[in-house]
């Protein structure tokens, strides 16, 4: 079976980064918004462009690297990850795009932050008519409709965005995270979780976008089918989580000299080391499309391993633990997030059918 990888220099850079500027601003990052710096920072130490080729910029790390820098950001400060890590599709996306007047006017800008990007796709999982409708018009195509969820909005400067057209085509672009020329931005959405990560909606009416700036078109059915496989793994930000939230609960049980709060923290920890072992090697040395239903069950178990062990912390910790001020409340309502990041129907089902066999 695969292990965590031994710390190479971009996880070395994370795990400085989150201790001297992530984990100190978390609490104030969730009451108000991820700063444009913090991403910036991430950017100097070439942690946006993990997955983006040497030849532009990128580090070209590997999946063992990528999967531990987000690990370790995500449980330094989890909004500062949310944003960030929309910026990973974007430049995949444009690095494998057949258009290459787009790839080379801004390839080497994503790969080394320069150019900040988030996404607007996941209108694309629900069923029916199409939330961003694409019509192919002389020179690119319109899209029309209303994006749901689109995080970032003020701190990136460009979107991946994704319409479809009547004929089940779908059609990534590449877009200026501005308004105007048929582009509505809301205000930041009010959120239990996350608040920080200035999601808003979208509204789309009449929105041109030229032939040039369209990094793909592909068939509805092909996107689903690679979409389902790539959601139903079990995301490194969860164990991130909860591997914070394990040696918090260490930390305090020291502390408090309480021999209970220690083992349940052994014992949560080893839990999720072992679950990450079993996520690491299905993803390293499984093909994508085999044992889709085991990676289901251990997203599944890791979402709510994590959600239990900042339970835990919480309980732990006691009344202090509510202050918006205090790491705990923080951490359990990002675990209660990831229960509907990138959520599926099949990821659901999943989710509901571990807690209905185990009683919980």
């Amino acid at each position: 079976m695969s292990t965590t990888p031994v710390p190479g220099d971009h996880v070395a850079r994370a795990r400085r980064l989150a201790d001297e500027l992530l984990r100190p601003s978390a609490e104030r990052v969730d009451r108000t918004t991820v700063p444009r710096a913090s991403l910036d920072a991430w950017a100097a130490q070439g942690l946006l462009g993990l997955t983006g080729p040497r030849a532009y910029g990128g580090a070209q790390a590997s999946p063992q690297v990528v999967r531990e820098v987000n690990a370790v950001m995500a449980g330094a400060c989890g909004a500062t990850w949310f944003v960030a890590t929309q910026h990973t599709m974007p430049l995949m996306t444009v690095a494998g795009s057949a258009n290459a007047s787009l790839r080379e006017r801004r390839l080497a800008a994503l790969c080394t932050g320069e150019l900040l990007a988030g996404v607007a796709f996941s209108h694309l999982r629900r069923p029916g008519p199409p939330a961003v409708r694409a019509t192919r018009v002389p020179g690119g195509w319109r899209l029309d409709g209303h994006v749901a969820w689109t995080t970032g909005w003020g701190l990136v400067d460009v979107v991946l965005l994704a319409g479809r057209s009547d004929d089940d085509e779908v059609v990534f672009s590449l877009i200026d995270a501005r308004e105007g020329d048929g582009l509505t931005a809301s205000p930041p959405l009010a959120l239990a979780a996350m608040s920080a990560t200035r999601t808003v909606t979208l509204d789309l009416d009449g929105l041109h976008v030229p032939d040039a700036d369209v990094a793909e078109v592909t068939g509805g059915a092909d996107w689903r089918a690679a979409d389902a496989l790539r959601t139903a793994n079990a995301g490194p930000h969860v164990f991130g989580l909860q591997r914070e939230c394990a040696r918090r609960l260490a930390e305090t049980a020291s502390a408090q000299d309480d021999g209970t709060a220690a083992a349940l923290a052994h014992a949560l920890a080893s839990e999720g080391q072992r679950l990450r072992r079993v996520a690491d090697t299905l993803v390293d040395e499984v093909p994508a499309h085999e044992r889709v239903e085991d990676r289901l069950a251990v997203r599944a178990s890791a979402t709510e391993l994590a959600l239990r062990t900042a339970t835990a912390l919480v309980a732990a910790t006691g009344g202090a633990a509510m202050a918006l001020d205090a790491a705990p409340q923080r951490l359990v309502r990002e675990a209660v997030f990831y229960l509907v990041q990138a959520q599926t129907p099949p990821v659901r089902e999943a989710l509901l059918q571990l807690w209905r066999d185990t009683g919980a």
